[in-house]
């Protein structure tokens, strides 16, 4: 037996894992798998991707429609009740990030680049082949606009909101870590601590991962026509995708290793203002007049016929329109809510419950607005009024739809350029921000996860949209989307009651508040604090002096990452020798021992005991 403490060389460096291993290695597997399945059967694979998208659409359709319905009313009830002055972190928390900070990085997460590939071609799409009105007519343009509102407006962010402010609660008043799995603790007790835990935070992880290799292959697609449409010898292939993908996923890991701070804060007002920047030129250069008379229009049939059409379910018409529209999109919004909502709940520290559903609900939703009015519109001009094709274009190529709207506007290859730039700036800030997420929850709430994480989930993401697009491309994608969200959709509607049971029993001043100099990170393995606990967190390293190629071979022995410290002397190692010498096996200096549970006492806290 010796004191590791005396031995700095046996000090992890950077080549460590730092995980919740049920979670991490679970998730990890059945991702590598369905990668694997898809290039291995890739002649195989679209067939039964479109088999299961009918299916879930099908006959899952009607609960996407009534869960998405229900939690919007849920979060308005918050928006005007009476738990709106509780303040996220407890009554003297003071945001991290400015307001314009704040609001970039959200926007930037919860929509991105699904609103560059569909903000021409779902109107355009809508106007010929409209479902409640005869196609190409004025009428038909209001219901497309209509629909287009319906499907990026007040659902999606309700979604985000939800879960975004049922994990901040939990995880800055309660105590619990910034994991899905935490909000269910007033149903399920000390059970989230066990397999049921497991399960649900493995289920967020897979959700996420799909929602966002959604968007990053939608992404893809659109930066490859734009690309071919301005450059003629570059062809609109897979290969030239995957090429796409292998460029940007190098992008966004020099983010998520730069942090959020210096990395995917900066990208998010960069790729906010350089959409701005885009937008504004179209009102300006475009049919400015029609836009703006649109924008108030388009708002005032929303709000006239939300109720109607939000539960519209093609009950007596015999169809199914909605299983590639209004079903795709609540499936992928729903896949897309752990992904947002944790990223949303860990910038978000020290709003009050008003104040966040404001900022993430109602200014959103006003800016998409404004965003679609201003692209669907000028499509719907040109198609209406002007020289027409673009309704041709979009049903022949959907990703190249705003590069031929760009195309008859002044100055368009410029802007074609500037694009492009935002469905880059768009791709990474979603891909490092799924990833911080992604390793925030299979690290058993560790917001401080090591950087080799980080890469390993920015590059499984590449993968995975990587995977679809030569799996069946838009089909894949959508199929995907539907097929995660649909059980996820129950995890929220059971959060909806689980944050409820928890606002009734908070009393400010009893719950866990934390400010951020205490919040996770490093620090925690080495100074006795009050703490945020995490689930079972194991480490797994290389000591530094192997990193350096200073010493023999070694072989970590899983140790739990965070406990609270004993005072009484820092942990010992049992440096056994293998056989040969090469290696041996070392616990973390600050880890405590686990229960047969593999959790540490700290993360066994009750989420309202005060200090952890």
């Amino acid at each position: 037996m010796q004191d590791v403490t005396d031995r700095s060389s046996d000090q992890p460096g950077w080549l460590r894992l730092d995980v919740h291993p049920w979670v991490f290695f679970t998730s990890a597997g059945i991702i590598l798998l369905f990668v694997a399945l898809t290039i291995f059967f890739e002649n195989r694979v679209d067939n039964l991707f479109n088999l299961v998208q009918g299916a879930v659409s099908k006959y899952a359709g009607w609960f996407f429609v009534g869960t998405m319905n229900i939690i919007l009313i849920y979060v308005i009830a918050l928006l005007l009740g009476r738990y709106g002055d509780i303040r996220l972190g407890g009554e003297g928390a003071k945001p991290e990030f400015s307001t314009i900070g704040w609001f970039s990085m959200l926007f930037s997460a919860g929509m991105g680049i699904g609103l560059l590939f569909y903000g021409v071609a779902e109107p355009m799409f809508h106007y010929v082949a409209s479902p409640l009105a005869e196609p190409g007519t004025p009428e038909a343009a209001r219901v497309a606009m209509d629909f287009t509102f319906l499907h990026w407006g007040l659902h999606p962010w309700a979604i985000y909101a939800l879960v975004g402010l049922s994990l901040g609660f939990f995880a800055f008043n309660k105590g619990l870590p910034l994991s899905i799995r935490s909000v269910f603790y007033p149903l399920l007790g000390e059970r989230i601590y066990g397999p049921i835990g497991n399960v649900i935070d493995i289920m967020a992880t897979v959700a996420t991962m799909f929602g966002v290799a959604t968007s990053l292959g939608l992404g893809v697609q659109q930066v490859n026509a734009g690309l071919s449409h301005l450059v003629d010898f570059i062809p609109q292939n897979t290969l030239v995708q995957l090429l796409l993908i292998t460029g940007i996923t190098a992008i966004a890991t020099w983010s998520v290793v730069r942090g959020l701070d210096s990395g995917i804060k900066v990208l998010s007002q960069l790729n906010v203002v350089v959409a701005a920047v885009l937008m504004f030129f179209v009102i300006i250069v475009g049919p400015t007049l029609f836009i703006l008379n649109a924008f108030i229009e388009n708002i005032g049939i929303y709000v006239q016929h939300f109720p109607s059409l939000s539960t519209w379910n093609e009950t007596y018409d015999d169809t199914d329109w909605q299983n590639g529209w209004t079903v795709f999109y609540w499936g992928w919004w729903i896949a897309w809510s752990p992904f947002v909502g944790m990223f949303i709940a860990r910038v978000s520290y020290g709003r009050t419950i008003r104040e966040f559903i404001k900022g993430v609900l109602l200014i959103p939703t006003l800016v998409t607005f404004l965003w679609v009015t201003t692209f669907g519109n000028t499509a719907l001009h040109i198609e209406m009024f002007g020289v027409g094709g673009l309704a041709k274009a979009v049903q022949e190529n959907i990703p190249v739809s705003l590069f031929v709207m760009l195309e008859s506007l002044p100055l368009s290859a410029i802007a074609s350029v500037v694009a492009i730039t935002v469905i880059i700036t768009f791709f990474v800030t979603s891909s490092d921000s799924g990833s911080l997420v992604i390793d925030i929850i299979t690290a058993g709430g560790n917001t401080e996860p090591p950087v080799i994480q980080r890469v390993f989930w920015a590059v499984m993401e590449g993968a995975v949209a990587a995977a679809l697009l030569l799996g069946g491309g838009l089909v894949a994608l959508q199929t995907a989307a539907i097929s995660t969200g649909l059980p996820f959709a129950i995890i929220l509607l059971g959060m909806c009651w689980s944050l409820h049971m928890g606002l009734v029993h908070y009393k400010t001043g009893q719950g866990f508040e934390l400010s951020l100099d205490d919040y996770q990170g490093p620090e925690f393995r080495t100074q006795a604090t009050r703490k945020m606990p995490t689930f079972g967190r194991r480490q797994f390293w290389v000591p530094a002096r192997l990193q350096r190629g200073t010493g023999a071979a070694v072989r970590p022995r899983p140790s739990v990452g965070l406990g609270v410290e004993s005072g009484a002397g820092a942990a010992v190692a049992s440096s056994a020798a293998i056989p040969g010498g090469s290696t041996s096996f070392e616990l973390s200096p600050q880890a405590v021992p686990a229960d047969a549970a593999g959790d540490t006492a700290a993360s066994k806290q009750k989420p309202t005991g005060g200090e952890v």
